[in-house]
């Protein structure tokens, strides 16, 4: 039996119901990356063994996004597509279970994290301050770090029925929670132990299990568009397996693109220390361009998802193109200003003129090959949202390691100086892969694609 979704995304203008998705999707974002940010500013006065400890962190804790992502990548599908067509009991299911299997895989990856920790800033080269400092922050962060699984998973069940608010609201609650834990925390404030790293660690797994809470809260209450029983928790496996199967090459992917990122900075690393730290820069500002093109896409998923369960299938194209189109101006107007004002960008950060050199060549070489990316992401998202992940997956392959990084290679032993050669190998790697996201979107097979349990409307 049909139920009505009181997110439904089927009927109605399309850029409403983009806008209504992309809106809080990008101030949650923004949430996201203002929390780092904040343990950043207040460790920062620790000195710079803790500020690199915390880097250093961090490069670590990334290790666990691809892993998230394929759990999030397919709790959109399944959810958008159940929701679209009307079955809320199975998207219920489907939530419950994608609960469950964040809250297994984080404690199994917490327990794993924490008795590597060391070993991996020891690998990552760290001196053995900033390695003592650094396990003092992973271990509570892989203790904790199921409450990051379970707050991305819950947010993107809320998502995959169409509400944005309520994610963006549990991010705004962390940050509020954040700001206040960090100083009293790091410092011993109002009665409290002067924990320092440690103290850091803590706040940021306090103020995410509340809002990992919250978030759980809405879905067993059902205010959301979801009821999450506490029958849904029991595991079932043939649910469990779908999500799985449509997961696991999304992890692929993003662990592609972790692991390309490593081989790349060798590359560039070859060409010196100006190399890297220009390049460093210039990742900084496109990461804030990209942010958009992840916004959009995602929005393009839930809309494509729902829309299919609900047997439009030419209104999650229309969504999908319009959300492309909306990211091709922004990244045309964005690459235009960084070409203009590259130079004066790079030296926010550092002011040595060959790094100021550099650090402008990539932006103005790689930038206008940024509007690509809008194909790239928001269309491959839009497929992930279809349940097509093999697709993306074996594309974002192909292009990076088939492409990029052997013409990263041979394009810097050709091209003086050999940083330009490298990227133009990014650039040339975009667009190659834009043209195979594209071409598989417009053959229009992700219209039928089937997924697992999911019974479609007749």
């Amino acid at each position: 039996m049909q139920q009505r979704n009181i997110n439904d995304l089927t009927t109605g203008p399309i850029l409403k119901s983009l806008m209504k998705l992309a809106g809080p999707m990008f101030a949650g974002a923004m949430l996201q990356n203002f929390q780092s940010l904040i343990n950043l500013f207040w460790v920062g006065k620790l000195g710079s063994d803790a500020v690199a400890a915390l880097a250093m962190s961090g490069t670590i804790l990334m290790l666990l996004f691809p892993i998230v992502m394929g759990a999030a990548t397919g709790t959109v599908a399944m959810v958008s597509r159940f929701a679209g067509a009307g079955q809320l009991d199975e998207a219920s299911d489907t939530a419950g279970q994608s609960l469950l299997v964040a809250l297994l895989i984080g404690v199994a990856t917490g327990v794993i994290g924490w008795f590597f920790a060391g070993d991996l800033c020891r690998l990552l080269g760290a001196d053995e301050t900033v390695t003592r400092l650094a396990r003092d922050y992973l271990d509570i962060s892989f203790i904790g770090c199921f409450t990051v699984f379970v707050l991305f998973i819950g947010n993107s069940a809320l998502q995959g029925v169409g509400n944005t608010m309520l994610p963006m609201f549990a991010m705004l609650l962390a940050n509020v929670i954040n700001i206040v834990l960090d100083p009293v925390l790091i410092y011993g404030l109002l009665g409290f132990p002067r924990l320092e790293v440690r103290g850091a660690a803590w706040a940021t797994v306090i103020s995410q299990a509340i809002a990992a809470s919250l978030v759980v809260g809405y879905l067993l209450r059902g205010v959301s568009g979801l009821h999450v029983r506490a029958s849904q928790w029991r595991l079932q496996p043939t649910l469990v397996w779908t999500l799985m199967r449509i997961g696991i090459p999304s992890s692929g992917q993003m662990l592609s693109r972790g692991l390309m990122a490593l081989i790349l900075m060798r590359i560039v690393a070859l060409c010196g220390t100006a190399a890297i730290a220009g390049y460093g820069i210039g990742l900084r500002f496109h990461m804030i361009i990209l942010m958009p093109a992840f916004v959009l896409g995602n929005a393009a998923a839930t809309m494509v998802g729902q829309n299919l369960g609900a047997g439009r299938p030419d209104r999650s194209r229309s969504a999908a193109w319009l959300a492309t189109g909306m990211d091709v101006a922004i990244m045309a107007i964005s690459a235009a200003v960084i070409i203009v004002f590259a130079p004066p960008f790079v030296r926010l950060f550092d002011d040595n003129p060959e790094v100021v050199s550099v650090g402008a060549n990539y932006l103005r070489t790689v930038s206008p090959f940024y509007i690509f990316v809008a194909l790239a992401i928001v269309l491959g998202r839009a497929l992930d949202g279809a349940g097509q992940t093999m697709a993306t997956m074996i594309f974002t392959v192909i292009s990076l390691w088939g492409l990029q990084v052997p013409l990263a290679f041979f394009l810097s032993r050709i091209i003086h100086p050999a940083t330009q050669g490298i990227w133009w190998a990014i650039g040339i790697a975009i667009m190659v892969h834009a043209l195979l996201v594209t071409g598989w979107f417009l053959t229009g097979r992700w219209k039928t694609h089937p997924i697992g349990v999911l019974r479609l409307p007749v």
